[in-house]
């Protein structure tokens, strides 16, 4: 089970205007770098052709407080340096206000003759965008917050955005893994710290034997169905990396429902390079260490969060 999705077609909407109203402006602040000894994949990651520059994006944060509704968005001014990046930051969050707004007008709508909102329950979209990694070669955003429009609790919304600056593209799990054997030996990874976590869990709670065999019983099936080994079920993932900006393992983050109950939060497993790299496309290869590194730098630890 996945989290809300924002997969949508703002994303290239924003792309395309970028491109329309481009006045001949100078290339990505991103693009390649002349003083990078390597480069992992070519200029767009296929035949070599620079895509067309994108007009700078701006990322102001929002704060907004009504009567019927509270949204606050905060961006990280460093993903500016990436025009493309920005615009699908910047779509993520607009469609999220968008969904927001569009359940604070049914509302309305469905309210009697005469009657306001007055004294129900504020609607909010709470979203902070952090910066995770940031090399000449990868960068890596995550967008996490909730929306409530209603219910016993909000939203999760979750989602990672890791960036090539040479190639101007996006990193997509499908595109770092193209086979089914290489996620069917990621997914044997996290499924063994998941349940390792949970029989962990499942220990340390004061609970009877009936509670602790259902607790393991419902969570291992929610494991196993939100671990199969499909690049979908690993989309949102944080890279870690070394203090030479190579990449040591790979943080998988799942949502609340994804890979246990609501109550669990975010959960998060870490693969190592050694497991990766076998599975890892020819071309991604060089953006990865050899072997995994003690001292590594990624976002701050999303294991057990929830909105």
């Amino acid at each position: 089970m996945k989290q809300w999705n924002l997969k949508s077609a703002c994303i290239a909407m924003v792309l395309v205007a970028g491109v329309a109203c481009d006045r001949a402006a100078g290339p990505d602040a991103a693009g390649t770098n002349a003083g990078s000894e390597r480069s992992a994949v070519p200029a767009d990651g296929q035949d070599g052709a620079t895509p067309a520059p994108v007009e700078p994006v701006e990322l102001e944060d929002v704060s907004e407080a009504t009567a019927d509704y509270i949204i606050g968005i905060t961006y990280p001014q460093s993903a500016t340096k990436y025009p493309r990046l920005a615009a699908e930051l910047k779509a993520y969050a607009e469609t999220a206000r968008a969904d927001l707004m569009e359940a604070v007008e049914a509302r309305k709508q469905g309210e009697p003759a005469g009657e306001g909102s007055e004294g129900a329950t504020l609607y909010d979209l709470s979203l902070t965008f952090t910066e995770l990694v940031d090399t000449p070669e990868l960068a890596a955003y995550a967008a996490d917050g909730s929306m409530y429009t209603g219910g016993a609790h909000g939203m999760p919304l979750m989602e990672r955005f890791v960036w090539l600056p040479q190639a101007q593209q996006r990193l997509t799990a499908q595109e770092l893994v193209p086979t089914d054997a290489g996620w069917k030996a990621i997914s044997e990874h996290a499924r063994e710290q998941l349940h390792t976590a949970l029989s962990q869990r499942a220990d340390a709670d004061a609970m009877s034997p009936a509670e602790r065999s259902d607790l393991v019983r419902n969570t291992s099936r929610m494991i196993e169905a939100g671990t199969a080994p499909k690049a979908e079920n690993f989309s949102e993932f944080e890279p870690l990396v070394d203090d030479a900006g190579r990449v040591t393992g790979l943080r998988f983050v799942f949502a609340p429902y994804q890979a246990g109950p609501y109550s669990d939060g975010t959960r998060s497993v870490e693969i190592p390079s050694d497991v990766l790299l076998p599975n890892v496309a020819p071309r991604f290869r060089d953006l990865f260490s050899a072997a995994p590194a003690t001292d590594r730098t990624a976002g701050a630890p999303t294991e057990g969060t929830t909105p």
